[in-house]
């Protein structure tokens, strides 16, 4: 796992080419929590460990959100970057689905796709990739996203 820096020439040729997949990562309570405190969302599915053992789940899951919010944590060991950059940004997102809630304590990690490279005007690059959270014992993935990333190029 690692950053690698391409040509744009370099990088269009691995679209579609998987980058990576990141370690495993605990999604322990004390995380969401935290993360429920600071976006003041303490809906008892997430918090009340009690009431939510009664609930579908039979325990407390992550947001959803807490778990999109950890993209830059995922992308910053795997990633391809245009030779020149001088900053990145978040640009936005084509897709997201959260399709299965991680439990707490559950283990997650991220399959990164190349899936497009587009050159715009002023040295910027437009890079989409496509992370999908696996779960740990699950067959189904926790989230598939498609995340667009700007890079300003010298």
């Amino acid at each position: 796992m690692a950053v690698e820096v391409l040509s744009v020439e370099k990088m269009k040729e691995r679209i579609g080419d998987e980058l990576g997949l990141t370690a495993w990562f605990k999604m322990d309570q004390e995380r969401i929590d935290k993360f429920a405190d600071c976006t003041l969302d303490h809906q008892w599915i997430h918090v009340d460990k009690e009431k939510a053992a009664q609930g579908p789940f039979g325990q407390t899951i992550a947001h959803g959100y807490l778990t999109v919010s950890l993209l830059p944590h995922f992308s910053s060991d795997i990633a391809v970057v245009p030779e020149g950059t001088m900053m990145a940004i978040n640009y936005g997102m084509n897709k997201l689905r959260l399709v299965n809630p991680v439990k707490s304590d559950a283990k997650v990690r991220d399959r990164i796709v190349l899936s497009d490279v587009v050159e715009k005007e002023g040295g910027r690059i437009l890079v989409t990739t496509t992370h999908t959270i696996e779960i740990e014992g699950e067959e189904k993935p926790a989230m598939v996203a498609e995340v667009l990333s700007m890079f300003f190029t010298q």
